[in-house]
């Protein structure tokens, strides 16, 4: 991984098995000269949803005038964006629109949009070039990079995907300043997980600017933005394929995507159902070892933000749900613990008793 940095934009370099891309972080870069020599002279696909075309559609007006053809294909907002029927709607348009393997889909949203038109373009023709202009937090922090895409199925979250490197993103944080709060906060959880588990000083960022951060301050956000990609990009470098370290980026995501399933992808963000699995990590990561001091900063750190309570839940269902995620196996479920601030691990010693036990206990 190599960086550069100037007094407009940081790029970071993502070394990956086929070669490398570049995340560009920064402001004002939706007009810049590397986004629009990925589209010269190609036809360009750009998936997105009509609230994001209708913010900020216009700001890409300048590099899609650099693209052969340009096709607008809309898709819902949201997770339910995410399905087989969305991506065979858009596999058909694009064949019809004439797609070929020199063209290019440009992914324009969240991190929803950007899994289903990565999957969408890893699976079109065998395989065709993708860009990602990432418009939210959470996807600028975590989705969009390290080539993780895929679909939902009903009874289960990304369980339909593939491995696919982009091969450019532009994070612009211009982007965000139109959020919710709770979108800033779904993002922020993402970064502050993988301080948690990785990098300790990402997590003291978080924390220190966590203000100015909620108020969307373009320098604070291109500081956390730029900050968690580096972390991130460190650990898909080593564990592109997800055999290893980069399961500790999951961390929280166990108990978080279940809840996602039982609230059938509805009431809460996908950060805060991962916040709610975070704590619930925190109270596995006790029974392990994490000290008391960690444990309540890591604890302060997520409560600090403002976060929806957890909706009743059941725990057969909840338990369920978990023995579908992606990293179970025949045997067991494996839950990414906290041993320490800055610090990750996974586990699969846990039996279903202790479980079960343990998730009564947190939802009551």
């Amino acid at each position: 991984m190599g960086e550069s940095q100037s007094s407009a934009a940081e790029t970071i370099t993502v070394a990956h098995d086929r070669g490398e891309y570049q995340v560009t972080v920064g402001s004002g870069l939706l007009e810049s000269e590397p986004l629009a020599a990925a589209l010269r002279g190609r036809r360009v696909f750009v998936v997105s949803s009509e609230p994001i075309r209708s913010l900020h559609g216009r700001r890409l007006h300048h590099v899609l005038s650099q693209a052969n053809s340009v096709e607008w294909m809309m898709v819902p907002d949201g997770e339910a964006a995410k399905n087989l029927d969305t991506a065979s709607q858009l596999w058909n348009r694009m064949l019809k629109l004439g797609g070929k393997r020199d063209s290019v889909v440009l992914a324009f949203g969240g991190g929803s949009v950007g899994d289903l038109a990565g999957f969408v373009a890893a699976t079109f023709l065998r395989g065709i070039d993708f860009v990602q202009v990432p418009t939210t937090l959470l996807a600028q922090v975590d989705a969009s990079v390290g080539g993780k895409v895929a679909v939902d199925l009903p009874l289960g979250k990304n369980t339909v995907g593939a491995f696919h490197q982009p091969q450019l993103v532009v994070a612009d944080v211009d982007l965000l300043t139109t959020l919710s709060q709770r979108d800033l906060v779904s993002g922020l959880v993402e970064s502050f997980k993988m301080g948690v588990i990785l990098d300790a000083s990402l997590a003291g960022a978080i924390e220190t600017r966590l203000a100015e951060l909620l108020k969307a301050d373009p320098n604070a956000l291109i500081q956390v933005v730029a900050h968690s990609i580096r972390t991130k990009a460190a650990v898909v470098e080593r564990d592109a394929f997800e055999s290893g370290e980069r399961m500790l980026l999951n961390f929280g995501h166990t108990l978080g995507h279940a809840i996602e399933v039982c609230l059938e992808y509805g009431g809460l963000r996908h950060g805060e159902a991962v916040a709610h699995g975070i704590l619930f990590a925190v109270e596995l990561s006790r029974l392990r070892g994490l000290s008391e001091g960690d444990a309540a900063r890591i604890e302060r750190g997520v409560k600090a933000l403002p976060l929806p309570p957890l909706p009743s839940l059941d725990v057969d269902a909840l338990l369920d749900a978990c023995s579908r995620d992606k990293k179970a196996t025949e045997g067991s479920l494996t839950w990414v613990l906290c041993p320490g601030i800055g610090r990750g691990l996974t586990v699969n010693d846990f039996s279903h008793a202790e479980i079960r036990s343990a998730l009564e206990r947190f939802l009551c």
